[in-house]
């Protein structure tokens, strides 16, 4: 009989922390997706890292990437179509060193784009069709690259994914869908049951959260089970707060390997990190799964 812990696929943890660690500045408005287009032999690196680490899932740096927010950078409409693609490009070509593993294309939330923070608080007030109008071409971008799924995530609130959700059970590919929640809500205050209930589509394999606190985890991955009955996914950041004065992260952080027993036995399948998670962290993580502490 298979254990809990044999079900576990683990992620990737953030790229952009692992970029800033490898020297580049990521303070302008493309943050990560800048490097499609300048150095596109790093986000690789990062992928490679944290295959070697022991994730089996390389996410895209595709999270920011979009026709609009290359175009307001000076990059032409085609050539930002051919950046947004070459996210998956990119890492298919670390993953074929690595039997097994997976690529997922990440599609980050419109106000990734904005570049203000309304991505950390929805409500956008745009018109769904407005929505609609931006993720549907950059999904199919994504999707004719060639990725194994799509990692639909921080989703800040239930306008946003009613729009996805509609999406991907038209173009029929399977994708995790994700939310950034603050307690028991989405980021825009809608309660998560209502939430999670939006993404229990064919279309998706799990349905979780990220890029929110490690303490949040649980109750959120119990709710997702509950709901939905499906698996749940999660990948918090490691629990430090952004001082937007100071430029700094401040308070204590947290590996995903803390956890991971709690989450995976609530039915959490794929864990591993967000903003401030490292390759570090997903070694210990599959360091802890080898050893089946978790």
């Amino acid at each position: 009989m298979s254990k809990a812990s044999d079900r576990l696929i683990i992620l990737d943890g953030g790229m952009s922390n692992a970029l800033e660690e490898r020297g580049h500045d990521l303070s302008d408005a493309l943050w990560s997706a800048r490097l499609l287009r300048d150095d596109p032999a790093e986000i690789a690196a990062v992928h490679r890292a944290y295959y070697e680490a022991g994730a089996m899932v390389a996410t895209t740096a595709s999270y920011q990437a979009s026709v609009v927010g290359f175009e307001r950078a000076g990059v032409g409409r085609a050539e930002a179509e051919r950046l947004i693609t070459s996210s998956v490009r990119i890492a298919r070509e670390v993953r074929d060193e690595f039997p097994g593993r997976l690529v997922a294309a990440s599609v980050g939330p419109y106000g990734a784009m904005l570049a203000d923070g309304s991505e950390y608080r929805g409500r956008y007030g745009v018109p769904a069709s407005v929505l609609r109008d931006f993720h549907g071409p950059r999904l199919e971008l994504l999707i004719d690259a060639g990725p194994d799924l799509l990692a639909v995530e921080t989703i800040p609130d239930t306008d946003e994914a009613e729009v996805l959700a509609a999406l991907l059970a038209e173009l029929g590919f399977p994708a995790w869908f994700s939310y950034s929640i603050d307690g028991a809500h989405t980021r825009a205050g809608q309660p998560l049951r209502d939430a999670f209930a939006i993404a229990a589509i064919d279309q998706v394999v799990a349905v979780g959260i990220n890029c929110c606190r490690p303490a949040d985890v649980l109750p959120a991955v119990e709710t997702a089970v509950a709901v939905t009955g499906m698996a749940a996914v999660a990948y918090p950041n490691r629990g430090e707060s952004w001082d937007a004065a100071a430029r700094q992260w401040i308070g204590d952080g947290t590996s995903p390997a803390t956890f991971a027993r709690d989450w995976l036995a609530a039915g959490a399948i794929y864990i591993g990190g967000c903003c401030r998670v490292g390759p570090d962290d997903i070694r210990e993580l599959h360091t802890k799964h080898l050893a089946e502490e978790i």
